[in-house]
């Protein structure tokens, strides 16, 4: 057995420290035979997610230097061909075709504590010809599925974090809401792909839904499932800063004429109704408004963030509110099981274009799309013939 593979790669460097963007590099990549507990992988399509924008970009942290390695491949989201497996896998078999399931380091329940292919020590992504991934890190599609191969790379992370975070947030409103009839309550929703992919789970759980997004493809995505969309251009000036709040008389302005058109625009959607459960994942720019939105007994609920990490909100008020505040991340093997049988049997994943999947040359064409936002919810890219 060789020590060692290598194999075509887009590779991330580890950084000075000073923050500065990094960027990727197409070149051969080395790394260690798989263990008992590993499997060597062909990835055949990918994902881009925000993540791995996120590590070019160096922000919040640079994980290559954080995980103490020269060099990274990144790419957490697609689907592979089980190529090898180690003695002690039991989670798939050579010749399976996988999601992936980016948990790298888990607690005891099983949620993660690192994320493969990010700030994991020692594990890789899908950005390589092949890879070698641990044994819990895939789950394989059904055999025969009646779905698309890029359809699942889509369905990996986005719709597997969605399926988890729906769960907790829909059991702690019914906690308190157990006799309410749903078919009269409503769920808003803010973000991109995993948001989407909850709001498709409230309409499917008999919620009315709205969804607030930008661009006329995305828009009229959310609508073909039946979701009412409301277009966030409308609220240029919708974009909370506290610092600027407090000492620019004309920002303050500006806003709170947003806060209040936007709160008509939803209550006009929903006949005046406050909302049930509120999905954002976006952050500081939209929570103070959101807030202001969730009806008594409502869940605000969240799997990330994209602006923003650092939240205030008065306890007094979220208190006698009765406001369930919800945060998970990704989940666990059993949910990534549950997500995958549920999203077989129902439908529930993305309709992906044919046009819209990108070749592995043009990984860097493709991060430049999505960081300018031009691209759908989901960005696939072709790593290996099928």
């Amino acid at each position: 057995m060789k020590h060692s593979i290598t194999s075509k790669a887009w590779v991330l460097y580890k950084g000075e420290g000073d923050g500065t963007p990094g960027e990727l590099h197409f070149e051969d990549f080395t790394f260690p035979n798989i263990s008992e507990d590993e499997v060597l992988v062909e990835p055949l399509f990918g994902c881009w997610e925000g993540n791995m924008s996120h590590a070019v970009e160096r922000k919040p942290v640079d994980i290559a230097l954080q995980r103490g390695e020269e060099k990274v491949v990144i790419g957490n989201a697609g689907i592979v061909r089980i190529l090898e497996k180690g003695s002690k896998v039991n989670t798939c078999e050579k010749g399976d075709i996988c999601i992936v399931f980016c948990v790298g380091i888990a607690d005891e329940w099983g949620y993660p504590l690192r994320i493969m292919a990010y700030d994991a020590p020692g594990t890789m992504g899908v950005l390589s010809r092949k890879a070698k991934m641990p044994g819990h890190s895939v789950i394989p599609i059904p055999k025969n599925t009646k779905h698309t191969l890029e359809q699942w790379a889509a369905f990996s992370l986005r719709y597997v974090t969605a399926w988890a975070n729906w769960k907790v947030a829909l059991h702690c409103w019914k906690g308190q809401m157990e006799s309410a009839d749903i078919s009269n309550q409503w769920v808003l929703a803010w973000g991109g792909g995993v948001s989407l992919a909850q709001s498709i789970l409230a309409k499917k759980s008999g919620f009315n839904v709205v969804m607030v997004s930008s661009g006329d493809e995305r828009l009229e995505q959310i609508r073909s499932h039946g979701i009412h969309a409301i277009d966030r251009r409308d609220f240029v000036d919708l974009h909370f800063d506290p610092i600027r709040y407090n000492s620019e008389k004309e920002f303050k302005r500006r806003y709170l004429q947003a806060e209040s058109h936007f709160t008509e625009t939803v209550h006009k959607a929903t006949a005046g109704k406050d909302i049930a459960i509120l999905i954002d994942y976006i952050g500081l720019p939209v929570y103070r408004a959101s807030l202001k939105l969730l009806d008594r007994q409502g869940v605000i609920t969240t799997a990330g963030w994209k602006e923003g990490m650092v939240l205030t909100n008065y306890r007094a008020i979220e208190c006698i509110s009765r406001h369930i505040h919800v945060h998970t991340h990704y989940a666990n093997y059993k949910e990534g099981v549950e997500a995958v049988a549920y999203a077989e049997e129902n439908g529930w994943l993305p309709e992906i274009l044919p046009n819209e999947i990108y070749s592995f040359n043009d990984i860097p064409r493709l991060k430049e799309d999505y960081d300018r936002n031009i691209l759908s919810y989901f960005p696939i890219f072709k790593i290996n013939e099928v």
